[in-house]
Parts: C-alpha cells; structure tokens; sequence
C-alpha cells in the first residue's frame, strides 16, 4: 500500500473516532466542520475532501457502525438457521444496546431527509433485503413473509432501544433493564421456532 493510501486510512479514522467522540459527549447537533477540525487535528479541506461535508462525515461513521450494514454474507444451512436468526436479533439488541453514540446517530437519521442519508437508506436497504434472500432461499419461507417479519422485528428492536435512553418501561417490560431485554429476546426466539421449523 502506498504511503498517501495509509495517510488517508489513518487520516480517516482520526476524523470518524473524533466524530464518535464528539457525538458520544455532546450529541451530533453540536457537531460543524470547525468543531471536527480542531478536536481531530485534521484540516477542513481534508475532511472536505475526503467525505464531501459534515453530514457525509456522520454517515460514514453509521456505514461503519451500522449493525444491518456489516453483517456476514453467510447464512447457514437449514437446520441451523433458526439458531442463526435469534443469535442476529440478540447482536442487533446488543449492539444498539451498549453503543450510545449510534443510537444518536440513529436519532439523527430519522430526523433528516438528505442525498447522504438516503444512500445510507438504500444501502441498508440492499443489505438487508440480500440477506432476507438468502434466507428465504435455505428456509423455504415465502420472501414477502420474510421481509414482513423481518421489518417487524428489525425496527421494534431499533425503536425501542432508543426508546429505552427516555422510557423504563413499554408494555409493562423494563426496557432499561437486562431482564426486559431477554423477555424480548425470548418472545422473537418463540416466533423464529414457530416459522422456522
């Protein structure tokens, strides 16, 4: 690899850490691109360069984060897909659980309508939909069944984590606390036995 290739490399992940840092402390509202230049060292025209602006910035810190976005191309074979699908809702639930600053980061998503956000959108989109395809493929199920099920238990995942940062309790389960969690978990692990035999 050339020497400028792993000054952009190191370059990069100086800027992504300093905006997860940025985001972890004060929330993403307080991040501009001067902010971000000062507390990473890096020049604007660098960060310019390299992610076009601020907003581009913070998406390449969700690509990189994002649980949907990053998972293993793989899926078992039939048998031991059931077990796969509850292991990937318990990293999703993990995941958004014990990382504070992609929750915000989430909260940011949701709350713009941009060309940078909407890539984010269709690459998730893509991601997510190739995988429902592959396991559609080694279960049988029907796709739109899937992607029904799927979309179902994917957001209310997302929804109520971020959720739990504001609210203890939704529908009587203590979403602040490990315990309601599992009650979660236990009941997507039920209905995974029930469509995937």
């Amino acid at each position: 690899m050339k020497r400028t290739e792993r000054d952009r490399e190191a370059t990069e992940k100086r800027l992504l850490d300093t905006v997860g840092r940025m985001v972890a402390e004060k929330g993403f509202e307080q991040i501009g691109i001067n902010a971000v230049a000062a507390q990473s060292g890096v020049s604007k025209i660098l960060i310019y360069r390299y992610f076009g602006s601020v907003d581009g910035l913070l998406a390449a810190y969700i690509r990189q984060h994002d649980f949907w976005l990053n998972l293993p191309a793989d899926v078992p074979e039939r048998e031991k897909l059931p077990q796969f699908l509850k292991m990937l809702f318990q990293q999703q639930i993990d995941r958004l659980r014990t990382d504070a600053t992609l929750r915000r980061l989430y909260r940011w998503e949701l709350s713009c309508n941009n060309e940078t956000i909407a890539k984010i959108r269709e690459q998730r989109e893509k991601a997510g939909l190739e995988l429902i395809r592959k396991i559609c493929q080694a279960s049988g199920m029907q796709q739109s069944e899937a992607e029904t099920l799927s979309a179902m238990f994917a957001a209310s995942v997302t929804y109520l984590v971020m959720l739990s940062d504001f609210c203890p309790v939704y529908n009587g389960i203590a979403i602040d606390k490990d315990a309601g969690w599992n009650r979660i978990q236990k009941g997507i692990d039920t209905i995974i036995d029930k469509i995937v035999p």
